[in-house]
């Protein structure tokens, strides 16, 4: 009798294995539904708006749906034409400033980021704590002068003024991420290389470099999106429409009362989201190296 009650009330582990699965699946179900949700909901305007390029231009605000009613494939032909200068013209002259600011910042930075996290100088940390506390001035406080600056040296209207000061070491914030970098370098390979008979210029070109490839990625990627998305540096310091970069030209597709041929300026606005897209899938793999594994290789 007793062991007819003890089996009774015994669970069977079976049963509870199974049991346990069964939640386990509709938990992980629940989180991908909701996951599912939440990134619908933030991917919702730019659907919207690849949807609203294939619309005519009186249907954008009229219908909200994703998928389109109606498609007209004229707001790309009619949007790459609408303004003095072919649409290619403007992505040309982005594409100039981009690729100047992506060599500037890597040489600049990097150097810079050595000279702190390996060399040994008077006033290292002071200089530091200074190079930091850039981070916390807003553009619009520095605009001012630097516009004064550019105007003395007659570079107002060129592109100077946006791609040299990347060769100046004046984007603190990549600055800080590589001196964070290369101290995480086991300081073995410096001294090793230094045997060799190797110099500062040497052992940063030769060792250290090729082992911050995923900060330099990190700089490379950042610095390409936000070059590429900086609309109010290029439109204080640019004013030649022949000039115009990518943001400055899409934004002359709003009039002075602030209407627009919607469906044209949706289908740009996309073609400039291309390079901004396909630049970070060709570097993403770097974000994920580790510094220790890349420094035993």
């Amino acid at each position: 009798m007793a062991t007819d009650l003890e089996s009774i009330a015994a669970p069977d582990p079976a049963a509870l294995a199974a049991r346990r699965r069964r939640d386990g699946r509709k938990r992980r179900l629940l989180k991908h539904v909701v996951l599912i949700m939440f990134g619908f909901a933030m991917l919702y305007p730019l659907l919207w708006m690849v949807s609203s390029s294939f619309k005519p231009s009186d249907l954008i605000f009229r219908d909200v749906s994703i998928i389109p009613s109606e498609f007209d494939f004229s707001n790309y032909t009619d949007g790459w034409n609408a303004l003095a200068r072919p649409f290619h013209h403007y992505l040309i002259n982005s594409a100039i400033i981009v690729g100047f600011s992506v060599v500037g910042n890597l040489l600049s930075c990097a150097m810079a980021a050595y000279a702190f996290a390996r060399l040994q100088f008077r006033g290292r940390r002071l200089f530091f704590a200074a190079m930091l506390g850039t981070i916390m001035l807003p553009i619009h406080v520095v605009i001012v002068p630097q516009y004064i600056l550019f105007s003395e040296l007659d570079w107002i209207n060129t592109y100077y003024p946006l791609i040299v000061p990347k060769f100046l070491a004046t984007d603190a914030f990549f600055i800080f991420l590589m001196v964070q970098f290369i101290r995480g370098l086991p300081r073995e390979l410096d001294d090793a290389a230094r045997i060799d008979g190797c110099g500062h210029f040497r052992i940063f070109w030769r060792i250290i470099m090729p082992l911050c490839l995923p900060a330099l990625a990190t700089t490379a990627i950042f610095t390409f999106i936000s070059v590429w998305n900086d609309f109010y540096s290029q439109l204080i310091f640019v004013t030649d429409p022949d000039l115009y970069t990518v943001p400055v030209a899409l934004r002359t597709f709003v009039d002075s009362q602030g209407e627009s041929a919607w469906g044209p300026l949706f289908a740009m606005s996309l073609v400039a989201l291309g390079p901004i897209f396909g630049f970070f899938l060709a570097g993403q793999r770097y974000l994920m190296r580790g510094i220790a594994t890349t420094g035993i290789k």
